[in-house]
């Protein structure tokens, strides 16, 4: 039986234990849904990246020039690429394509594909690379 005159409820230390407890869970709740909201847009802008990059590569030998040395600039959306064209470089890894391509008169060329997005200091660049064949230029002469 409780004391007379002493209440039932709960001590100012209890209150403030207890509030202490729900601030420290509220703040660990919060830390994680702003980390998985900067993880999922950063996911949207690497998915967007590819998404533009794979756009521009299908445009290489119809709308863009699939020559030696060609260079352009260009924007899609928020995003700004830049796209450079070269002779494949033999590495040793594909010995075997480079002189295949030799043989059957064929011409590797190297395509990069840089694209950028956001303001500093958070921009972010993404390199995309890609090997294109074309016919080689032949002299017919009868």
């Amino acid at each position: 039986m409780p004391a007379p005159g002493r209440g039932r409820g709960f001590t100012l230390l209890e209150l403030l234990l207890a509030f202490v407890v729900f601030a420290l869970s509220f703040a660990t709740v919060l830390e994680i849904l702003s980390g998985s909201m900067r993880n999922t847009v950063r996911a949207r802008h690497n998915s967007e990246a590819a998404l533009t990059a794979q756009s521009v590569m299908d445009q290489v030998g119809l709308e863009i020039p699939l020559q030696n040395g060609y260079t352009v600039n260009g924007e899609s959306g928020d995003y700004a690429w830049e796209l450079e064209v070269f002779d494949y470089a033999n590495t040793g890894e594909n010995s075997h394509s480079v002189e295949l391509a030799e043989l059957t008169q064929i011409e590797l060329l190297q395509v990069d594909l840089v694209i950028s997005w956001g303001t500093s200091p958070r921009n972010q660049t993404r390199r995309f690379s890609t090997v294109k064949a074309m016919l080689a230029n032949r002299d017919l002469q009868p």
